[in-house]
């Protein structure tokens, strides 16, 4: 015989922080004990007690989280919705961030190019969503650099050569791709669409690209893999906790789930950095962040999401650290974040499987070089780490023409951060048609710069002209200087 249904009635007499029932997904759960523990926070779970809190706990955790953390007893039974009252109903209203309005979004075949995404989420997302999403540090000066310096590296095609199949496919880290790219680890992905994470992993497997998992992510990292319902592989975005233990904890988790091929350990944020969009779109909700806790509010500074649930990270982290790394994986370990030519080097004597060239998207410092500069600086000053390791690259790509650029400089990967993320309002159809829209532009530029196989050309920048970027590089003094300077004429 089956339990009886909670009722409205019932519901609302256990509506005290003592006594704290709260409807979630159809069901009735008890929270009383839970509450305290919460990690956004006890009074985020009070202000739902009596009530239906079922969108706010949508917007930023699976749907199968909450069965997982409480006790069969919390359980309290199916929620009765034909006991629901107007009076109820008006007791639901809270300060939240303002709601998409599907009115407004534009149909999926109108996306044509990765800027639409983002226009589309601009207009859709909520403003918090879109603070976060979109937001960059400080003046934006970094941000839009990495945009601007891919339009100003340009070609030299070749013509008259047979372009009737092109071969677009790679390996990143061993994994075998459709094409050179992977979807950034962008975090709390369920802010741009209910299935969050699930989308990008769905969306990735089905493209035949590589998605990194953040540290920040919404979701747990097995629920994420496991969405594919596949062997599909990933890779994991490390952020290393003040609390090592629980980093370590992440390092045991991940050694348990044969789809994660690499580690990607972020490097270049060793504090949030101030985002003044973010800051200034006040909630009142708390957001949680699965894997480490850490929960957002609002203080003096604003109510930047991305400040208060990064404030676990470790300001300590060094290349000393690489060693206590090693000790607790054996994934190749690959630094994200790398800003210059000295530190690609660095990387590469100490024997990292890869690096990512990378500012977090704009994210960290502000003024930081472009990631394209940082690309012709390596090529420049330190050639040689393009053949001993892994040299990644994000920031700034929209066009598929950019993945060409990328790869031509010697690149063997290239991540896309925010149009994914943006593309996650249109759940994995919308992922699937944002790396759809990259494919179809990268094979297009092949062709018509008369390349025919990513891999045959990586690295050989005679396809480029650089001489409008290669007056920004730092000045050298040193005799590769001098080769650069012969072969394409520029003063460093």
């Amino acid at each position: 015989m089956s339990s009886p249904k909670i009722s409205v009635a019932d519901l609302s007499k256990h509506a005290t922080p003592e006594d704290c029932w709260v409807l979630v997904n159809g069901k009735v759960y008890d929270l009383s004990n839970f509450a305290p523990s919460h990690p956004g926070g006890a009074d985020m779970v009070y202000a739902y007690a009596g009530k239906d809190g079922t969108a706010v706990y949508n917007q930023y955790h699976s749907a199968s989280l909450i069965e997982k953390t409480l006790s069969p007893a919390e359980v309290k039974g199916e929620f009765d919705e034909s006991t629901i009252t107007s009076t109820w109903l008006e007791a639901q209203k809270a300060e939240l961030a303002s709601s998409p309005d599907p009115n407004e979004k534009p149909p999926l075949d109108a996306i044509i190019n990765l800027d639409d995404f983002e226009k589309a989420f601009a207009a859709t997302g909520s403003k918090k969503a879109n603070a976060y999403i979109e937001g960059a540090s400080n003046d934006l000066l970094t941000l839009q650099a990495n945009k601007t310096h891919w339009q100003r590296l340009f070609f030299r095609p070749r013509v008259m050569r047979n372009v009737s199949v092109v071969n677009t496919s790679s390996t990143l880290l061993g994994v075998k791709v459709r094409m050179p790219i992977w979807i950034c680890p962008m975090g709390i992905a369920k802010t741009a669409g209910p299935e969050g994470e699930a989308a990008l992993a769905k969306g990735a497997a089905s493209s035949g690209i590589v998605h990194c998992v953040s540290t920040t992510a919404s979701m747990g990292v097995e629920e994420i893999v496991g969405a594919t319902g596949s062997d599909w592989p990933f890779f994991y975005q490390l952020y290393v906790d003040k609390q090592r233990h629980k980093t370590e904890a992440v390092l045991r988790q991940l050694a348990a789930l044969p789809q994660i091929k690499a580690l990607f350990v972020t490097a270049d944020l060793a504090v949030v950095s101030k985002r003044e969009a973010d800051e200034r779109v006040r909630v009142q909700a708390t957001v949680s962040v699965y894997a480490n806790g850490a929960k957002s509010g609002i203080d003096k500074k604003g109510g930047g999401l991305a400040r208060s649930t990064g404030s676990f990270i470790d300001w300590s982290l060094n290349w000393d650290d690489l060693a206590w790394l090693r000790r607790h994986t054996k994934l190749p370990i690959v630094v994200k974040g790398i800003q210059s030519a000295a530190d690609a080097k660095t990387a590469m004597e100490l024997g990292c499987a890869g690096i990512v060239v990378s500012n977090h998207g704009g994210r960290a410092l502000d003024g930081a070089p472009s990631t394209l500069l940082v690309l012709l600086e390596i090529r420049r000053d330190c050639p040689e780490v393009y053949d001993r390791l892994e040299v990644f690259v994000d920031g700034g790509v929209r066009r598929g023409s950019d993945i060409l650029k990328a790869v031509l400089l010697g690149a063997r990967g290239v991540g896309v951060g925010r149009p994914f993320q943006c593309s996650v309002a249109y759940d994995t159809e919308g992922v699937e048609h944002c790396a759809g829209i990259i494919q179809d532009e990268l094979e297009t530029a092949m062709r018509l710069c008369g390349i025919t196989d990513l891999d045959k050309v990586r690295g050989d920048i005679s396809w480029l002209n650089t001489a409008e970027l290669a007056p920004l590089l730092p000045t050298t003094s040193n005799a590769r200087g001098g080769l650069w300077r012969r072969l394409f004429g520029a003063r460093l």
